[in-house]
């Protein structure tokens, strides 16, 4: 069982945008530039946030961070997104998700230049994706497939199982997953209502867990050798952990390991790819590609 550590990979891809974006500038180039937008005081895209503004840091980007109360009207955060979408400074930009239960969403979404939409969740991106077409890919699939491509792992022609339907991961996944040029897979995509769902999971090369539940994927639906790839990070109380909780994955780690040839771990697995392929984006969207 090897496993499969995003966070020295996601350190090594940052110190290749850094040397990218120190020759741009060498020759005269405009560094790239970064904003995100926080609405609220959530905890978890708090630490997000802070930890996109750090990979900022560490790629050479400039970045901006724009907050907000909780209160702010749509017609606030849609101003915002103009102008964000006007400013010739700000290459790429991301609206911070969730948002208050009074915002919608799609329409926030929708409001971003597709061109700025460095987050890859703007229909236009994500149809361009469907069909093959250069687009920002979804930051947390994009960093998947990444991680299948730095391993050196076998995915043409594999059986994948994506475990999850999310417009954020489980669909783009099982997209890119499909397609010739990423992963030229065969690929089922599972849900909550999908039947025979363990004996789906056994038959899969490549299992790809983003449901959302904590332990939910067990050793008896995982095959001897399949890569396994959990996306789940669910917030656990516990008393022992300084910050009075730990980070849970969707697979029940130390009963699945030893039956895979790779696995990633939570954390330190998926997200920290996350934020850097959305550093990967932002040095697209710098060079107007």
């Amino acid at each position: 069982m090897q496993l499969i550590d995003g966070k020295a990979t996601a350190t090594a891809i940052k110190a290749e945008i850094a040397e990218e974006v120190k020759k741009i500038v060498a020759a005269g180039g405009k560094r790239p530039h970064l904003a995100a937008v926080l609405v609220g005081h959530d905890g978890g895209s708090e630490t997000y946030v802070k930890n996109k503004v750090l990979a900022c840091e560490q790629c050479g980007f400039k970045s901006s961070l724009i907050r907000y109360e909780a209160d702010i009207t749509e017609q606030e955060l849609l101003a915002c997104v103009a102008r964000l979408n006007n400013d010739d400074d700000v290459d790429g930009f991301i609206v911070q998700l969730p948002l208050p239960k009074h915002i919608d969403e799609q329409k926030i979404i929708e409001a971003i230049d597709p061109r700025k939409d460095v987050d890859g969740f703007h229909p236009q991106n994500v149809g361009r994706m469907a069909i093959g077409l250069p687009c920002f890919i979804s930051a947390t699939p994009l960093g998947i497939i990444t991680l299948l491509k730095r391993y050196n792992i076998e995915t043409s022609g594999k059986k994948c199982v994506v475990l999850g339907r999310s417009n954020i991961v489980g669909k783009p996944m099982a997209q890119l997953m499909m397609q010739k040029q990423w992963g030229d897979a065969t690929v089922t995509v599972c849900h909550s209502r999908s039947q025979n769902l363990k004996e789906e999971c056994r038959q899969a090369d490549i299992l790809i867990a983003a449901i959302g539940r904590p332990g939910f994927v067990k050793a008896d639906m995982v095959k001897e050798g399949a890569v396994v790839i959990d996306v789940g990070t669910t917030r656990v109380p516990d008393a022992t952990r300084k910050s009075g909780y730990r980070l849970c994955g969707d697979v029940l780690f130390d009963e699945v390991a030893p039956k895979c040839s790779y696995i990633t771990p939570v954390p330190g697995g998926v997200g920290p790819m996350t934020i850097c392929s959305l550093m990967l984006n932002t040095l697209k969207a710098g060079r107007k590609e």
